[in-house]
């Protein structure tokens, strides 16, 4: 790391992890510019010593760009970047609509994408090691009925920054994506998940049903402490405290209940392929 200040970039710093990386960070002595729809969100960072701007990740490109360009010019660089942004659509694949799933990729995939594209020339240009984080989620790691959408961007999120690890590590950047399992922000509150316009009674009783009961149950009550998630979060980045003499992963399973998730998915991905290795390697020509 550069032995001067970190200066962190952090999309959706209203709620959630976005917040609580930026109160890290600034608590910490380092230069946080965070960013929102509109900055009257934000106001209590701007209050604890943060430089805040209105950001949108789903505005076009050069618009990025600019608001990238002018956060880099406060302090002549940017050393850590993190996207942040993004929200669950619940509702069965039948249910959903087409704008819908536009707008859930908008921001989750193609917000992040566009906002790693305006910043990169200046984490190029900075010297030192510099970051990318992005938010997966263990949705990265498996689907499940009523969020298909949701985890099909969270799989994007997750590919996308293996395959960035490797363009961006010879200029020193290091990417990252955050997995985290549930963690007691305001993602499942009424106004943050969003449910399809069109719900079907027909779904009313299968796995469907079962899972809206099952967030409507799990929202305020899910095990992660998301001010503990973030310590551990700026520590990784920062190679410091908890994550001191340590690399930064391609991947950071936060929370209890994340390894554990990620773990079965492997064994059942093993065992699905010694079950059907000899049938399906049997494919090469003669």
């Amino acid at each position: 790391m550069s032995s001067e200040t970190p200066v962190w970039f952090i999309t959706a710093s209203s709620s959630g992890f976005g917040k609580y990386i930026a109160l890290e960070a600034l608590s910490r002595g380092h230069k946080v510019i965070a960013s929102a729809r509109s900055t009257a969100r934000i106001s209590d960072l701007a209050s604890a010593g943060a430089d805040t701007v209105a950001l949108d990740v789903t505005s076009p490109l050069p618009e990025l760009q600019k608001i990238a360009k002018e956060a880099n010019s406060k302090y002549g660089r940017i050393t850590h970047l993190v996207n942040a942004a993004g929200y669950i659509l619940e509702g069965a694949v039948e249910e959903t609509s087409p704008k819908e799933d536009f707008d859930t990729f908008n921001t989750n995939v193609f917000g992040m994408l566009n906002v790693i594209k305006a910043f990169l020339p200046y984490l190029r240009a900075t010297s030192g090691e510099k970051t990318i984080s992005n938010f997966g989620s263990i949705a990265s790691w498996g689907g499940g009925p009523g969020f298909a959408l949701y985890s099909g961007t969270k799989w994007a999120c997750s590919g996308i920054s293996e395959s960035l690890r490797p363009e961006l590590e010879p200029f020193g950047i290091k990417t990252t994506v955050i997995e985290p399992g549930y963690f007691r922000t305001g993602f499942l509150n009424a106004g943050a998940r969003v449910k399809s316009a069109v719900q079907m009674k027909e779904y009313d009783e299968t796995v469907v049903g079962q899972t809206r009961a099952a967030l409507d149950k799990t929202d305020n009550n899910q095990p992660g402490d998301v001010v503990k998630g973030c310590k551990v979060i700026v520590d990784i980045l920062t190679h410091s405290g908890v994550a001191e003499g340590k690399d930064i992963p391609i991947r950071v399973a936060l929370g209890s209940d994340s390894p554990p998730y990620i773990e079965k998915k492997l064994r059942d991905t093993q065992k699905l392929l010694d079950e059907w290795k000899p049938i399906t390697m049997s494919t090469d020509h003669e």
